[in-house]
């Protein structure tokens, strides 16, 4: 399955994206954290993880706050979450 990204800014074109694959089973599986920086997102983030590692074994594998909610993350925070982590949750807080 794939979709296109639209940029909302009017600077025109698209990009086309495929999604990654579905996870069979999410049984001991590592957990990647990535908090927009708002306060509250890292004890939504904390308090998902803990949730995941209850029912299903997860384990937190990288926690990065990207520190400013209006820049997207950036390609390093990428890497280094792929790197340590099987599936990826973000979060906004307020």
């Amino acid at each position: 399955m794939s979709m296109t990204l639209i940029d909302p800014g009017g600077r025109g074109g698209s990009t086309e994206r495929t999604l990654a694959p579905r996870l069979d089973d999410l049984a001991g599986r590592s957990i990647g954290l990535l908090s927009n920086g708002k306060a509250n997102a890292d004890v939504l983030l904390n308090e998902t993880a803990a949730l995941f590692a209850r029912d299903f074994g997860c384990e937190v594998g990288g926690f990065i706050n990207k520190g400013n909610a209006s820049r997207p993350a950036l390609p390093e925070h990428h890497r280094e979450l792929s790197g340590r982590a099987d599936f990826l949750i973000t979060a906004v807080g307020d």
